[in-house]
C-alpha cells in the first residue's frame, strides 16, 4: 500500500510517471465518481452531460499523462452521450456539447502537460543548482585549507627568520595571528564576512570575558570592512595588554556601536588603566589605526584621557 502511495505521490509531483495500470485504475475511479456525481444532478438538472467530467480528465492527465487524460476525455464524451439519467435522447445539440467538451479537455490537458513540463525543468534545475552548490562549497573549503596552510607556513618562515629579533617577532607574530583568526571568522559565513560581537569575542576573549563590555547590536561586517577593523582591534588590544586597561587589575574595556544608515560609530573606551604621561613618536601600530579606515571613507581619533585611551572610529559600511 505504502508503494502505491508513493508512486501516486510521484505522479502527482510530477517526479515519475505512474505505472500503466495505477494510472488507468485511477482514471477509470475518477469516471466512475463523476458518472456517480452526474446521476446526482441529473435529480436537478438533467440536462448536464459532461461539465462533470472535466475534474476527472484533470486529474488523470495530472497523474497519468497526456495519454492517461486523452482517453479519459474520450471515455467521458461516450458516457456524456450514450449514459443519460432522464428521458432525454441524444440529440445534434448534445453532439455540439460534446465537440466543446473535448475542446475544453484538449486546452485542459495541454495546459496539465505543460505545467508538468515546467515542474520538471524546474526540478532539474534545481537538483543541478545544489551539485554545483555543493562542488563550490568544497572547493571553497579546500582553498581555505590551502591558505590556512600557506599562512602557517609564513607564520613559520618569519618566525625562524626574525627569531634573533625578539622585537620585530613581537610585532609581527600577533597581527599575522589576528589576521588569521579574522579569516576563520569570515571562512564559517562562506567568505562574506562575521559579525563584529565574534570577532571582537576573538580578539579580546584572551584577556578575559570579564575585563570587557560590548554595547551593541548585531552587525555584520563584509569581509574587507572585517579584516581592517580586525587589525585595528588587534592592535589595540596589544596596547591595552602592555600599556592600558589590561596590564591593570582592575581596568576595564567597553566597546560600543551604533550604525546611522550606513555609517559605522564606534567607540573604544578603556577605565581604571594606568595613567599614560608621555606618549612616544609615532610607530606603525599608530599609523595603521590612522589609515586603516580611509578606504571605507572613515576616520580614527584616539586619545590619551587620565582614565584611560579613548578611541573613536567612523566609517562607511560598503555593501555585503
Amino acid at each position: 500500500m505504502k508503494k502505491l502511495i508513493d508512486e501516486f505521490r510521484c505522479g502527482w509531483q510530477g517526479i515519475s510517471q505512474p505505472s500503466l495500470l495505477l494510472s488507468a485504475t485511477f482514471a477509470a475511479g475518477c469516471l466512475v465518481l463523476s458518472t456517480i456525481a452526474r446521476w446526482g444532478i441529473a435529480h436537478i438538472r438533467p440536462d448536464v452531460f459532461f461539465a462533470l467530467y472535466l475534474p476527472a480528465v484533470f486529474l488523470a492527465a495530472a497523474i497519468g499523462g497526456a495519454r492517461i487524460g486523452i482517453a479519459t476525455a474520450v471515455a467521458s464524451g461516450v458516457l456524456g452521450v450514450a449514459v443519460n439519467f432522464g428521458s432525454a435522447t441524444a440529440d445534434p445539440a448534445r453532439f455540439a456539447l460534446l465537440l466543446i467538451f473535448w475542446a475544453v479537455c484538449g486546452f485542459v490537458i495541454w495546459g496539465v502537460e505543460h505545467y508538468r513540463t515546467i515542474v520538471a525543468q524546474q526540478r532539474e534545475d534545481a537538483s543541478r543548482l545544489i551539485k554545483e552548490e555543493e562542488y563550490r562549497k568544497l572547493l571553497i573549503e579546500e582553498l581555505q585549507h590551502r591558505l590556512k596552510n600557506k599562512t602557517s607556513t609564513i607564520h613559520a618562515v618569519l618566525h625562524q627568520v626574525l627569531q634573533d629579533q625578539p622585537q620585530v617577532w613581537g610585532a609581527i607574530d600577533g597581527r599575522l595571528r589576528a589576521l588569521s583568526a579574522t579569516d576563520d571568522l569570515i571562512a564559517r559565513l562562506d567568505g562574506n564576512g562575521c559579525d563584529i560581537k565574534d570577532m571582537l569575542r576573538s580578539e579580546l576573549g584572551p584577556y578575559g570575558h570579564v575585563r570587557f563590555n560590548l554595547n551593541g547590536g548585531s552587525l555584520f561586517l563584509p569581509a574587507k570592512l572585517a579584516v581592517s577593523l580586525a587589525l585595528i582591534f588587534h592592535e589595540l588590544a596589544t596596547n591595552a595588554g602592555k600599556y592600558g586597561a589590561f596590564s591593570s587589575a582592575r581596568g576595564l574595556l567597553q566597546v560600543s556601536w551604533s550604525v546611522s544608515e550606513d555609517r559605522l560609530n564606534l567607540t573604544w573606551d578603556e577605565t581604571e588603566g594606568p595613567m599614560v604621561e608621555k606618549v612616544g613618536p609615532s610607530g606603525f601600530g599608530t599609523r595603521l589605526l590612522q589609515s586603516a579606515l580611509r578606504a571605507f571613507d572613515g576616520k580614527t581619533e584616539i586619545r590619551y584621557l587620565k582614565s584611560g585611551v579613548h578611541c573613536t572610529m567612523q566609517c562607511r559600511i560598503p555593501a555585503a
